[in-house]
C-alpha cells in the first residue's frame, strides 16, 4: 500500500507542480503580451505621428509653390502692362490678365506681398514714370522673394 500512497503522493505533487507552473506561465504571458501590445502602440503612433509630419510637410511645399507660381503670373502679368506702357502696344486683356492675377496674390499673401503688387497695379493705372514703375515692380520682386525663402505659408 504505501507504493500507492507514494505513487498517488508523487502524481498529486506533479499535477500540482504543474498547475502551479501553468498559472505562473499564464501570467508571465499574459504581462508579456500587454508589454508587447503597449509597444506595438508606441510604435504605432510614431509611424502616425511621422506620417502625418510628412504629410503636412508635403501639404506646406505644394502651397508654396503654388504661392510661387501666383507672384510669377502677377509678375508675368505686370511685365506686359509695362511694356504696354512703354511702346504702346498692348493686348486687350492685358488689364484682366493683371486683375486677375492681382486677385491670386492678393488671396495668397502675405499681406506685404499683396500690397506691394497693389502698388504697383496703382503705378500702372496712374501711369507713372519708367522710374516709378521699375522701383515699384522691384519692391514686389523684394517682398515676393523675401515671402518664398521664408518657406512658411501660414503667413
Amino acid at each position: 500500500m504505501s507504493e500507492w500512497v507514494t505513487t498517488l503522493m508523487a502524481a498529486g505533487s506533479a499535477i500540482a507542480g504543474g498547475i502551479v507552473t501553468g498559472w505562473y506561465a499564464r501570467s508571465a504571458g499574459i504581462r508579456q503580451a500587454a508589454a508587447a501590445r503597449h509597444a506595438g502602440d508606441r510604435q504605432a503612433d510614431a509611424l502616425l505621428a511621422s506620417v502625418r509630419m510628412t504629410l503636412q510637410g508635403e501639404a506646406a511645399q505644394r502651397a508654396l509653390a503654388l504661392r510661387r507660381q501666383m507672384y510669377a503670373d502677377f509678375l508675368g502679368a505686370a511685365e506686359a502692362r509695362i511694356l504696354a506702357e512703354r511702346t504702346g502696344r498692348g493686348q486687350a486683356d492685358d488689364e484682366v490678365l493683371l486683375q486677375r492675377a492681382l486677385g491670386g496674390v492678393v488671396l495668397e499673401g502675405p499681406i506685404e506681398v499683396a500690397a506691394a503688387a497693389g502698388r504697383l497695379v496703382d503705378c500702372l493705372r496712374r501711369h507713372e514714370t519708367p522710374d516709378d514703375l521699375h522701383r515699384a515692380k522691384l519692391a514686389f520682386i523684394e517682398e515676393a522673394q523675401r515671402a518664398a525663402h521664408s518657406g512658411t505659408v501660414a503667413d
